[in-house]
């Protein structure tokens, strides 16, 4: 990662800045990644309310480190590959949240400014060179009209279950359900009935982690919404259980002066959470913590290790997104992606690495 003066600077200072009844049953996979069979969408550099199919150049990241090349493990993670994307579609960045589908190959991303993304990341061997089939798209209301005609930006967070998406509205602290089943992208939001704290959370540190808990967990049929920032009296990080058998709110410890930016939920159950982190002395740091999901229970403060620790000496950026799927060789490989801010100086990065610890 080139630290110039400038770039660095502004990642500081960007770092610093449901009942049950609406849950769906759960299904066996997230066939919410794979489009239906229909006619292409046409390059179109203004979408309003249609899909766009747009280009999206890579540039591969051969080492993580920028100061030891040969450096591969960090912590528990193993770097595999790297992608710094670019795009001339003038609406494509801001990505805050990426979904996968089992293979690792087919993607829905949401941006922060009402926007889906989808397509399908091209690999050679274990490493990523590209992506493909690439469409943009808004973010509908129930009106068929973008939610951003309502004013509701920051769509920082989504989970998959089956058909369904769920996407969290950090400004307003809302959370959409939308039927992928019912048009993929075209489909339109609802408002998931949540707890009346979550509408309390702080402006723009709210929501900003979704994960839905399949079947054979503890919490299945849970949605785990987590904030960013939302503190309890002890200054640890408001989460809640929406649905599910035990709803309610709980905490996550708050350590080292670590925000919350996505999670993501293994087959063994232990959730991990990717969080960042901003000091003037310390700059910016990314990290990864692992929690047992049998001990997230209403009223509880949920604590874990550690597993992955990045700073600006490493290929990273405003890092929001997290995701994770098996391959056929049984490596679990956790896939990132940042949100550039829309901002010249910052990048879209796309990033893998082994979990090996």
């Amino acid at each position: 990662m080139r630290s110039t003066p400038s770039r660095r600077r502004f990642l500081q200072d960007v770092a610093a800045g449901l009942s049950a009844a609406a849950l769906p049953q759960l299904a066996l996979a997230q066939s919410a990644t794979q489009p239906p069979t229909r006619r292409a969408a046409k390059p179109n550099p203004h979408f309003v309310n249609e899909p766009a199919a747009i280009e999206v150049k890579a540039r591969p990241l051969p080492s993580f480190d920028t100061r030891d090349r040969a450096r591969v493990r960090f912590g528990q993670l193993e770097y595999r590959s790297g992608l710094v994307l670019t795009s001339a579609f003038s609406g494509f960045g801001g990505l805050s949240a990426l979904r996968l589908d089992a293979k690792g190959e087919r993607f829905i991303a949401v941006s922060d400014q009402g926007s889906w993304f989808t397509g399908r990341i091209v690999y050679q061997g274990r490493a990523m060179t590209g992506l493909d089939d690439v469409e943009a798209a808004p973010l509908l209301w129930s009106d068929g009209k973008p939610i951003t005609a309502r004013g509701w930006y920051d769509s920082e967070s989504l989970a998959l279950d089956g058909s369904f998406a769920y996407v969290g509205l950090e400004r307003v602290n809302q959370v959409l359900r939308y039927d992928f089943s019912k048009g993929f992208t075209r489909a339109r939001g609802e408002v998931v009935p949540t707890p009346p704290a979550v509408r309390k959370l702080p402006f723009n540190q709210g929501l900003e982690a979704l994960v839905v808990v399949p079947k054979n967990l503890p919490l299945a049929g849970t949605l785990i919404a987590l904030s960013e920032r939302g503190l309890d009296a002890d200054g640890n990080l408001i989460a809640f259980l929406v649905g599910g058998k035990t709803p309610g709110q709980f905490s996550v410890r708050r350590t080292e002066n670590f925000d919350i930016s996505d999670a993501v939920l293994l087959p063994s159950g232990d959730l991990l959470i990717l969080e960042r982190k901003f000091s003037w002395f310390g700059g910016v740091g990314i990290r990864i913590r692992r929690l047992a999901l049998s001990e997230i229970a209403p009223g509880a403060v949920v604590d874990g290790p550690a597993i992955f620790n990045a700073d600006l000496g490493d290929e990273i950026d405003n890092m929001e997104g997290i995701d994770a799927h098996v391959t056929a060789e049984g490596d679990t490989v956790l896939t990132m992606i940042s949100d550039d801010n829309f901002s010249l100086i910052q990048r879209n990065l796309l990033l893998q690495f082994t979990l090996v610890g």
